[in-house]
């Protein structure tokens, strides 16, 4: 078995005096990174070790958004940096939509987004359909990309700068003995020359990254726990060019106990096609039954398509009970790190790895020292403060409004409302809790209410039209 080690790991063994137990870093919570990040200069804690004729060395499981982010931010931070991916063309089951802020924050080029939706329709069980996107302004849109375009820019950002990107299948990892002693990686590299098969190898490093999503092996090497999933099932759809001009800036989702129990089937716009899909938690075994009724709801739009390509994977449904051990954390999908009620997570993944090299960056002194597991908290700290308000919101509206078809009816009547439009593109296009209005939410509530009732009467008619 080949490996790789590290190019000297006696920095990393200092002696220690009788109550040595183990060393913490403080770096002062007030200190903040430049946004751009291509000269990074931050502060380590006296009491972390000088790191001896090398620098820190990271390694990052998986290249999706996360992994791929976080490999750029410890490069140009002038860490060590590995990138392990499997699957380098991975077409993930995913909606592929991004809030405008993630297009300046990430500096994406537009020629990866394939298209800028405009215009949404929600449609409710009973077929109502309610437009959505009234109140964006004239440069505010929401982006489709697809993600194996979007990874690999991502990834080719990282190795621009300097990051190593390795198409390997991480296997498994020793952890460390004690607090100055490599982490060891056994992986399959795939290199073209030794075939499908690959060849096995190991690599040292100080510190490890879990990007490699929903079914993290770098998860349960650390004990993470389990959490709830949801299955995600999506078609790719070529439609006829006159169909395809309906869906140009236009993205549509539907909800109602057909297309799934407690999530929603989408109809969002590709270069040159459609992505049709669903998901569920609860009913995992009937996934294709959902996708069925998800493509007959649209069978009018997509009438005369090609199916070019299905997908399916797991999708998180809440955050791992632990994200972090030691000198390893997790990011993006492996983390748990995908909202309820809307499925976002391209968004979280990218930046949620982007704090964690952040974090690294600054506890390692731009890779001249040591990290201990105290560093690698200031990002969980951060993360829970800036964004765990938004899954809890989420959380609660899921339960609300996708627990039946009335109270989806419901739903889909108060996304027409304006000031609800307006509150929740403002939320989601900047990433910022939008401030309300107390009188506006009170004719909201009053309104939703009202929208709850009618549902329910509307269900009774049904009932007995149906008996």
């Amino acid at each position: 078995m080949a490996s790789i080690t590290l190019k000297s790991f006696t920095g990393l063994r200092q002696q220690s005096t009788p109550d040595q137990t183990s060393f913490i870093s403080h770096v002062p919570s007030s200190l903040s990174l430049p946004h751009r990040r291509t000269s990074l200069r931050v502060t380590a804690s006296r009491a972390s070790p000088n790191l001896a004729n090398r620098k820190l060395r990271v390694a990052v499981i998986g290249g999706g958004p996360a992994g791929g982010a976080a490999a750029e931010t410890l490069a140009q931070g002038g860490i060590e940096t590995i990138l392990i991916e499997r699957k380098m063309d991975n077409c993930k089951p995913c909606g592929g939509a991004i809030p405008l802020c993630m297009v300046g924050e990430f500096n994406l080029p537009l020629d990866i987004i394939d298209r800028r939706v405009t215009k949404m329709k929600m449609i409710s069980p009973s077929n109502i359909a309610v437009d959505i996107g009234r109140t964006l302004k004239e440069h505010e849109y929401i982006g489709m990309v697809r993600r194996e375009v979007l990874d690999q820019y991502l990834r080719e950002r990282a190795e621009k700068s300097g990051a190593t990107v390795i198409n390997g299948l991480f296997l498994k990892m020793d952890l460390p003995e004690s607090w100055d002693t490599p982490y060891v990686l056994h992986y399959t590299e795939y290199d073209g020359k030794t075939g499908a098969t690959g060849q096995k190898k190991t690599m040292e490093v100080d510190a490890v990254i879990g990007a490699d999503g929903a079914n993290s092996r770098v998860a349960k090497s650390i004990g993470a726990g389990d959490y709830d999933y949801a299955i995600a099932f999506q078609e790719r759809i070529r439609i006829p060019d006159d169909k395809m001009t309906y869906y140009e800036d236009l993205a549509e989702m539907y909800v109602g106990d057909d297309v799934s129990p407690d999530f929603y089937g989408w109809v969002f716009p590709k270069c040159d096609h459609v992505a049709v899909g669903t998901g569920t938690v609860t009913h995992k075994g009937d996934i294709k039954k959902f996708q069925l009724a998800t493509r007959n709801r649209a069978k009018d739009k997509i009438l005369g398509g090609k199916i070019i390509r299905v997908e399916a994977h797991p999708i998180p449904e809440h955050p791992r009970p632990r994200r972090l051990s030691k000198r390893v954390a997790l990011v993006g999908d492996a983390a748990g790190y995908v909202t309820k009620c809307s499925g976002e997570g391209i968004y979280f993944a990218a930046k949620s790895g982007r704090m964690c090299a952040e974090a690294i960056v600054e506890g390692s002194q731009n890779g001249k020292k040591m990290i201990d597991e105290s560093d690698l908290r200031k990002y969980l700290e951060k993360w829970d403060k800036t964004y765990l308000p938004t899954y809890r919101v989420l959380d609660v509206l899921q339960k609300v409004f996708y627990r039946s078809n009335p109270a989806r009816e419901a739903f889909v009547e108060m996304c027409g409302d304006e000031y609800v439009q307006k509150m929740t593109f403002d939320s989601y296009l900047y990433k910022r809790v939008a401030p309300g209005s107390p009188l506006e939410d009170l004719k909201l509530a009053v309104n939703t209410i009202g929208s709850v009732f009618r549902a329910n009467a509307l269900r009774r008619e049904i009932e007995k039209l149906n008996v």
